[in-house]
């Protein structure tokens, strides 16, 4: 199950990529997760959790903008994939499964980055315009992220 969720939360990421750190910042912070003994215990100190925040809201406006880059050029890529790895790390601790989160995090940002730009591509198509796409694609990175986190609480 905390393989499935690292999995998922790194999915998250390849949708937006600081939500995913967002959520898992906020879920070590209230000790919905213990990460505490681990390299990982920055995740649940006082300020991460509003810094991870602010720049997950600047990355939900930024996205918006048509000089944004594509998430598949490779400083987005990558950050998509380091944040999957970190989310997804912090969730297998919790299981004390940390090596097995990383690797489902990153694999699930790679999931994330290529299969939400394909379908925020057929949304945008049929919506005739990316805007309401992004909304949608903004919404179910930031409701999936809340129900994989609450869910370990």
């Amino acid at each position: 199950m905390i393989a499935v969720l690292s999995l998922l939360i790194g999915i998250v990421a390849g949708l937006r990529a600081m939500t995913a750190p967002a959520a898992v910042s906020w879920a070590a912070h209230l000790g919905w997760i213990d990460v505490s003994q681990s390299w990982l215990a920055f995740l649940g100190y006082q300020w991460t959790p509003w810094i991870f925040l602010l720049l997950a809201l600047g990355e939900l406006v930024n996205d918006k903008r048509p000089t944004t880059p594509s998430r598949k050029v490779p400083p987005q890529f990558a950050a998509r994939i380091l944040m999957g790895g970190l989310a997804g790390a912090a969730i297998g601790e919790s299981g004390e499964i940390l090596v097995a989160g990383l690797i489902a995090g990153i694999v699930g940002a790679v999931i994330g980055t290529y299969g939400g730009a394909a379908v925020r591509g057929r949304l945008a198509a049929i919506l005739g315009s990316d805007m309401p796409a992004a909304l949608i694609e903004d919404a179910v990175a930031v409701v999936g992220a809340f129900l994989i986190v609450w869910s370990l609480a």
